[in-house]
């Protein structure tokens, strides 16, 4: 555990301190679901011991925000860790939709806006404060500056240093699917925090000398979602419907899902629970954020998390030349 990781997350340290509550669920990402779901759900994560809740304006249009506002109202703020998002501004659209066009089932009567300058920045937490009623948030992450244009990143990080700098927020870091430029920052002391989507998993280690080892060299804390391969990991067998990568999953990562599940099983190790528990064996990995639909899945992850996972299971992903040698060593 790093320095900046045990201060930003030291308070979050239940006996569940590691998993993150990942808010684009109940920001009604790909399905619907109501207000009393939402509470119920995030009241569990609470009841339960989660202490970190991540979210950001581009979840729901706002929805998810509000909802862990809401949720987070009456607790203490000594007691919880949270992180959004900037980079993309809500605004009106000129002819609303019926429904949002980027994967959220909520009216589409906004849209996003890229926008990394400081006022941007500015007023896109200010906007997020008042939908989570805080007045401040730890960890503030430039949004996938990857996706808008050349040099997004340094201006996002240019912005968010000012606000830290006037104590809005704790920590600054980049959320990203890209691993491109994540190591030049980290070693020019420009982030504090680094959330990677997707690029360090049982199925996917691309990140593990690009950004894990800088980080830990450099004192960065990461947060890894997408740690079940957007579903492909998430049963005991791989279905061959999931998707991966937000696509339909193609065959030959079925077989190697399919394959990861036989080894897990060998073990009496459930795929969900290693690919939970895979991640955190890196040092430079001080938390990782799930998406949760309902206290059954809270209650599910808290029970793969808790999963004593032997290392006879890792050592034999090495041999099978599933995962690194360096993943299990950290």
């Amino acid at each position: 555990m790093t320095a900046i990781a045990d201060r930003l997350f030291g308070r979050a340290r239940s006996p569940y301190g590691v998993l993150g509550f990942g808010g684009a669920p109940v920001g009604n990402f790909a399905a619907a679901m109501d207000d009393e779901q939402a509470a119920r759900t995030l009241r569990r994560a609470w009841d339960r011991g989660i202490r970190y809740f991540d979210t950001a304006p581009h979840y729901g249009l706002g929805l998810s925000e509000r909802r862990i506002g809401a949720a987070l109202r009456d607790r203490p703020r000594d007691e919880f860790v949270i992180s959004t998002k900037a980079g993309r501004l809500l605004v009106p659209r000129d002819q609303p939709l019926a429904q949002d066009d980027d994967g959220f089932v909520v009216p589409g009567d906004l849209r996003r806006q890229w926008d990394f300058t400081a006022a941007g920045v500015e007023r896109s937490l200010r906007e997020s404060l008042d939908r989570l009623t805080l007045d401040s948030v730890d960890i503030l992450f430039a949004h996938d500056p990857d996706q808008a244009w050349d040099g997004a990143a340094g201006q996002a990080l240019a912005s968010l240093a000012g606000l830290r700098s006037a104590g809005l927020v704790s920590a600054i870091g980049i959320g990203t699917n890209a691993t491109a430029g994540l190591a030049d920052l980290i070693r020019a002391g420009l982030v504090d925090v680094i959330m990677l989507a997707n690029r360090y998993s049982l199925l996917d280690q691309e990140a593990l000398g690009s950004v894990l080892e800088p980080a830990r060299e450099h004192g960065v804390a990461v947060v890894a979602v997408g740690v079940f391969a957007t579903g492909l990991l998430s049963t005991a067998q791989p279905r061959s419907d999931a998707t991966y990568d937000y696509r339909p999953a193609d065959a030959g990562v079925l077989r190697r899902a399919g394959r990861i599940a036989e080894i897990c099983a060998d073990h009496g190790v459930t795929l969900p629970a290693a690919a939970l528990a895979f991640p955190l064996l890196h040092p430079a990995v001080a938390a990782v954020a799930v998406g949760m639909r309902s206290p059954h899945e809270v209650d599910e992850d808290l029970r793969h998390l808790a999963t004593d996972i032997p290392a006879g299971l890792w050592q034999d992903l090495v041999a099978d030349g599933i995962i690194p040698a360096g993943a299990v060593r950290g």
